[in-house]
This record gives C-alpha cells, sequence and structure tokens, in this order.
C-alpha cells in the first residue's frame, strides 16, 4: 500500500465473508461514526453468500423476478442505492467505500466516474482490458458488463459501491435481469479467459481509488474497524447515483 502521510488514510480492509446485512450494517455504522467526527475512511473488500438487492430504481418486474429467485431460498434486501435489482454471489469482490468527499471531489457524479476508473485501472494492472462504456455505469470486458457500480451519498460521506464478477459463481440468475440487462449481457473474469489473484486484485483496485481521491492506503483488521464503529441508530435519508 502506498505510503503518503500528508494525505488522509483509506483503510483497506478484507472482510472476507459476509452476510449483505451484516455488511450493510457495519457501512451504516462507519457512516455515523464519520459524521460524529471519527477520523479516516475506509474501502470495506467483501464476498456475499447469493443475495438480490433491489435499488431505489427498481420496478414492478424487478420485484416480481427477486419474489421469484426468494422462493427458491435466495435473499431478498430493498436498499438505499441508486438502480435497480442486482446479484451478489460467491465469486465477486465486493468493495464499500465509506469515504467523505472533500474539496474537488465534492461531485456525485465525479465521485461514481472514479469508482469506474480505479475498476478499470486496478484490471489493468493485472494485463486484463476493461473499459468503460460512454452513457452507461459499470465496467466491460470483451463486450460483457463486469463490474456494477451503485452508491449512496450522505453528507458527503459515501457508502454502497461496487461489485466485479470474478468466476462464474458470481453470475446473476438466469431469471434476473440486473439493472434492466438481460443476464447474458454479463460476463466474469474466468469464462472471459483472464485471470488475476483476488487480493492481488482488490489491492490494486484500493490504490487506485485512493490515488483519485487524494488518499493514501493501508491496510486494516476487521476486527480493529468494528471498534470504530459504534452500534447505528437510524439513518438520514441519503443522496443516491449510479445503476448498480
Amino acid at each position: 500500500m502506498a505510503e503518503d502521510y500528508g494525505r488522509p488514510r483509506l483503510s483497506v480492509v478484507d472482510c472476507g465473508v459476509l452476510d449483505f446485512d451484516v455488511a450493510l450494517d457495519l457501512q451504516q455504522r462507519l457512516v455515523e461514526a464519520k459524521l460524529a467526527g471519527a477520523p479516516g475512511d475506509y474501502l470495506l473488500l467483501t464476498e456475499h453468500p447469493p443475495v438480490v438487492t433491489l435499488g431505489r430504481s427498481a420496478d414492478a418486474r424487478d420485484d416480481a423476478e427477486a419474489e421469484r429467485l426468494a422462493a427458491r431460498g435466495v435473499r431478498v434486501h430493498r436498499v438505499s442505492r441508486g438502480g435497480r435489482a442486482t446479484y451478489h454471489g460467491p465469486g465477486q469482490i465486493v468493495g464499500y467505500p465509506i469515504v467523505t468527499l472533500r474539496g474537488e471531489h465534492r461531485d456525485l457524479h465525479g465521485y461514481l466516474l472514479r469508482l469506474q476508473s480505479a475498476l478499470v485501472a486496478g484490471l489493468r494492472a493485472h494485463g486484463i482490458p476493461a473499459l468503460t462504456r460512454s452513457g452507461h455505469t459499470g465496467v466491460w470486458l470483451c463486450g460483457k458488463k463486469v463490474g456494477s457500480i451503485g452508491v449512496c451519498v450522505r453528507s458527503w460521506t459515501t457508502y454502497h459501491g461496487f461489485s466485479l464478477n470474478v468466476t462464474a459463481e458470481s453470475l446473476p440468475p438466469t431469471e434476473l435481469n440486473p439493472c434492466g440487462m438481460a443476464p447474458d449481457e454479463f460476463g466474469c473474469l474466468s469464462e472471459l479467459g483472464f485471470a488475476a489473484p483476488r487480493k492481488a486484485l482488490g489491492a490494486s483496485i484500493a490504490e487506485a481509488l485512493a490515488e483519485d481521491l487524494g488518499l493514501r492506503s493501508l491496510t486494516a483488521t476487521l476486527q480493529d474497524t468494528l471498534t470504530n464503529a459504534p452500534e447505528s441508530g437510524m439513518m438520514a435519508s441519503p443522496t443516491t447515483i449510479g445503476g448498480r
């Protein structure tokens, strides 16, 4: 990780596998701690058991698809991020930046573009030729969408974030149309012929995001992060952007 003690720190936390609701609670606790004056920013890197999340733009079709998957035992959560339905599962890298946007970075659309840029830069650091598409949110590889983004911002502090499909288990079920797209429009690194160690890939994305936001990245443990995250209360209404 980069060492530049003149910059605010971005603590990069490898959380392992977390249930979605546990990860969401941790995000909310960190947001509240930061709004109460706690220093530091965070990037939580995790992986979820199969779950569908429904953003603020989810429509009746998304609800019906999620209901059918729930009947098969897939968990479903309605969340405050922007966008429609999305799927998380084993084989993804999921990243949740809990970051206070400062100075020139206080631009919600600009923040979304920085997330996209960090994903692309992290992938390219491992020889993976990822791209963005004008007018679309996310990251593409060989014509397939491999990275999705949807975020919330509360008093210029971000939560929710991005997901990157690494192995085939991360692909959405055929019954779901994430982001309003057909399932066969999504891909993963392994099926497209690319590979990179998960930890190294996550570290590269974290480094790129820290650089884009003017932060210095360093590793932190989940246990240390929990000590900085008191029990959460009610969250105020956030601003949402993105189409995860």
